[in-house]
């Protein structure tokens, strides 16, 4: 993840660099929707939990996306993401959680 002030001029533009981090694989789920997957099966939630966890939220997908998805989410508990979901489903990082977990996050790596 790269953080930049990005200022123009007529023929240029300048990046000036402020943050840079590391996000491993498993860690770049949406923030909210893993935290609240991960009390879910804390609680014991079941398959059908799990489903309707994942329409209510709009994840892409049909029965069976939400199914094969409710399987591997029981069978393998996700680890917490950082990143967030906007309702038009374009990825984007909540910079300053990433920023703020000072390396005390194991996958998240501040340079």
């Amino acid at each position: 993840m790269f953080v930049y002030e990005k200022s123009d001029a007529e023929n240029a533009c300048t990046l000036r660099f402020t943050h840079c981090a590391f996000i491993d694989k498993d860690r770049t789920g949406d923030f909210t929707t893993t935290k609240r997957l991960r009390e879910m099966l804390s609680d014991g939630a079941n398959r059908e939990d799990i489903i309707a966890y994942l329409q209510d939220r709009n994840v892409p997908g049909d029965e069976i996306i939400y199914g094969n998805l409710a399987d591997e989410i029981l069978s393998r508990t996700p680890e917490q993401g950082y990143l967030t979901v906007s309702n038009a489903l374009q990825w984007r990082l909540q910079y300053a959680r990433v920023i703020e977990l000072g390396n005390r996050v194991s996958g998240v790596v501040n340079l």
